[in-house]
């Protein structure tokens, strides 16, 4: 930590205890970037969490996060998390879906020259899951199993929000604290063309990101904090015109994943314009603060490397998360409490 940085976020932690929301984007291996974001949060005491709403990976680290504090404070979900991206890790070891020696010899994290990730790709736009993998099998079963207490999740003080979308309806589904199950969280990370869907009580499931990557409305209706931290992992803008098959493919995804948050952000903005005091969910949306830890290394990590599983490309992005909650607390931590630190206006702009 720099000077700046260990000054600023210093006088941050004399202050008043703040009560915030998180919300976490999914992004398959990228999320351990959020790992790293949380794992900085969390030093800061005068930051207590009330919810978290998580999606696909980020629904992973919100509920080993809130199970962790719940057994052991911040420290003890500082603990959960490490461990649960560790164990991810060991279980990939043996995996195909490792980087090449050209990519490691260059520093590149993709795997876009990996035979069996190209074989994979291919063979996702011509069989589906049903078919490559009969069984249903997801290694993350088990990892879930070992590193979440479910039993304490479900009483846990920090509420949380976990996300999939309803393949027979299109919509969105939140499970909540004691609704959190293992396959809850399967269910919000089950990408269509790589698992089958997650069977819940008669409906099939698909990852949430598709109805709400973070959704907004469970922070804003059943948390009393008015400040919300966002932690995205697909880039909002990218620059040039995809090309590539890849890259269109890609691009669509992102797309796709961001639109339900920006439009409930877009709302966000519009109610602050015109939301009738006497309203007080329009008001209560339009006092939400908003802020964002974001990373421009997100948009130079292609799709392949979402897949990666190596424990060396979860500290890289361990450590940029960190950093930029670290520069975060550096320029924003007195505005926290106090008001947004994202313009939403420009969201209206376009």
């Amino acid at each position: 930590m720099s000077p700046r940085n260990a000054a600023a976020t210093a006088r941050a932690s004399r202050r008043e205890p703040v009560r915030i929301d998180l919300g976490l984007q999914g992004g398959g291996s990228h999320g351990a970037y959020t790992w790293g974001v949380l794992d900085r949060l969390l030093e800061e005491p005068w930051l207590q969490i009330e919810g978290v709403s998580g999606t696909s990976a980020g629904a992973m680290n919100a509920a080993v996060l809130v199970a962790g504090h719940a057994a052991g404070g911040a420290e003890g979900a500082r603990e959960a998390l490490e461990t649960f991206w560790g164990q991810v890790a060991h279980a990939g070891r043996f995996s195909p879906l490792r980087r090449g020696p050209i990519d490691i010899l260059l520093g590149r994290w993709s795997l876009d020259s990996n035979p069996a990730y190209m074989a994979l790709d291919l063979a996702s736009r011509m069989f589906s899951p049903y078919d490559m993998n009969p069984t249903g099998l997801n290694p993350l079963s088990s990892i879930l199993a070992q590193t979440v207490d479910f039993d304490r999740l479900a009483t846990a003080p920090i509420k949380l929000f976990v996300t999939a979308t309803n393949v027979r309806t299109g919509r969105l589904r939140i499970f909540r604290n004691k609704d959190v199950t293992p396959d809850a969280l399967l269910a919000s990370a089950c990408l269509p063309f790589m698992f089958q869907a997650v069977e819940l009580n008669g409906e099939a499931y698909w990852d949430g990101g598709y109805a709400g990557n973070p959704p907004m409305m469970p922070l804003v209706r059943e948390c009393d904090s008015e400040d919300t931290i966002l932690v995205p992992i697909n880039p909002v803008e990218r620059p040039g015109i995809p090309r590539t098959a890849r890259e269109i493919i890609n691009r669509v995804n992102e797309v796709s994943f961001n639109a339900s948050l920006l439009k409930e952000l877009r709302m966000i903005a519009v109610l602050r314009r015109v939301a009738n005091p006497g309203d007080a969910e329009g008001a209560r949306w339009a006092g939400m603060r908003i802020h964002m830890i974001a990373s421009e290394i997100m948009t130079s990590l292609g799709v392949s490397s979402k897949l990666n599983a190596e424990w060396e490309f979860f500290i890289f992005l361990r450590d940029e998360g960190r950093r930029k909650a670290d520069e975060f607390l550096a320029a924003h931590a007195d505005n926290i409490g106090r008001r947004s630190t994202v313009d939403i206006e420009k969201l209206l702009s376009d």
